[in-house]
């Protein structure tokens, strides 16, 4: 059982969602300091808001940072905070000796200054219970977006998803029930076939700059560079372009607005539904900072 009272958790940057976590958190009885995320008036029950990450992270044995990645720079994603949040070996020095940060996924900037303090890591990107539990809130984020950024009903507009994962799954079957003509683009033949069985035409990713000109949508889930210039030159003028990958993404966003597109970054979607996601990305928390304590005390 782990000893909650004994701990003291920060939560550093992110968004609404860290709210929730926050609250969770702080309802095990654990001491929870936050900065960095929009704060509500009304405080959050349980919870000291720190004037610095360095200050909520202090004699942390735990620093929970958010799940929406790392952008190119080293920073926190923290979307309403007025100034970049930026992992230093500074900030992390005050945490408790055998501390870990619990996050989505490290970059080599922070892992560098994690390491200068001997601090551990729990990353939870890959997780694909969390990420199937965030996943209609996503989806339901990216429908709303392009609702937003078209003129043409989703309904029998030709799309096409890019890649095949939690999330790529996901969109694809839900565009198909609002009666989008869905086009499937992945590599993987297994994942193809899985998307010819919901009712999707499956296309090799090699083969998309040559289909690029029927989509009036396109939708990109994968973390890597896959929607460059052979594809948007090819795409009907003014289609949305939308990238919901991990950074660094795998669309060419600035070269996408240059041809006239309706290009959109859109990672955080987790954020429409902040108590529900919260909640889900809490669990996954506790559970792998339960796991880590039992560990530590059959050591």
């Amino acid at each position: 059982m782990t000893d909650w009272a004994g701990l003291r958790l920060a939560v550093v940057a992110g968004d609404e969602r860290e709210r929730e976590i926050a609250r969770l958190a702080a309802a095990t009885g654990a001491e929870v300091r936050a900065y960095g995320f929009p704060w509500p008036e009304q405080g959050i029950a349980g919870v000291t808001l720190a004037a610095s990450a360095a200050e909520a992270l202090d004699g942390a044995d735990y620093g929970l940072l958010p799940i929406p990645g790392i952008a190119p720079g080293g920073r926190l994603f923290a979307p309403e905070h007025p100034e970049p949040i930026v992992p230093t070996a500074e900030m992390l020095a005050g945490m408790r000796e055998g501390a870990a940060i619990v996050l989505g996924i490290a970059d080599e900037n922070l892992r560098a200054a994690a390491a200068a303090h001997g601090i551990d890591f729990c990353e939870y990107e890959h997780d694909r219970e969390l990420m199937m539990l965030r996943a209609p809130a996503i989806v339901e984020g990216a429908l709303r977006i392009a609702v937003e950024q078209t003129d043409v009903t989703i309904h029998a507009s030709q799309v096409v998803v890019v890649g095949y994962g939690n999330i790529g799954g996901l969109l694809a079957a839900t565009l198909r029930s609002l009666g989008a003509d869905v086009t499937v683009a992945a590599r993987n033949p297994v994942q193809r076939a899985d998307a010819y069985a919901i009712g999707a035409r499956p296309l090799p990713l090699a083969d998309l700059p040559e289909q690029a000109g029927r989509f009036a949508m396109v939708f990109s889930a994968v973390p890597a560079p896959v929607v460059g210039r052979e594809v948007l030159e090819r795409l009907p003028a003014g289609a949305l372009v939308m990238d919901l990958a991990a950074p660094p993404g795998g669309v060419d966003l600035e070269l996408a607005r240059e041809l006239g597109h309706r290009a959109v970054w859109a990672r955080g979607l987790g954020r429409r539904a902040p108590v529900t996601v919260g909640a889900s990305q809490w669990s996954g928390i506790r559970r792998r900072i339960e796991d880590r304590e039992a560990r530590k005390v059959s050591t």
